[in-house]
């Protein structure tokens, strides 16, 4: 388990959007769902696309290079051609902040 990380507040994801914010040097894909929020690696496992430009379908995000689809809550992938997960994280909501449980 890591720590939470402030990464956003609650605004600047509003409702069907996908923002990028980078975490240790990483780029995490943060996405707010009918007022519920994910985060998940942004880099697509099949190429270097990044989800975060991508497209969101429900509750599956569609990497905007080769279109692969992941389940945002679980990583897993939906569509070829990506068949390796991604890594989510779990995220919660404090006053206005949104923090990310990422790991050391």
């Amino acid at each position: 388990m890591g720590e939470y990380q402030k990464v956003a507040k609650v605004n600047d994801v509003p409702v069907g959007e996908i923002i990028g914010v980078d975490i240790a040097g990483n780029k995490v894909a943060i996405v707010n769902v009918d007022g519920e929020f994910y985060a998940f690696d942004s880099e697509c496992s099949h190429a270097a696309g990044w989800l975060h430009l991508g497209f969101l379908e429900g509750l599956n995000v569609q990497c905007p290079v080769h279109f692969a689809e992941f389940d945002i809550r679980t990583g897993k992938p939906m569509e070829p051609p990506a068949s390796d997960p991604i890594a989510t994280y779990p995220v919660r909501v404090q006053g206005d902040d949104l923090e990310v449980e990422y790991p050391s």
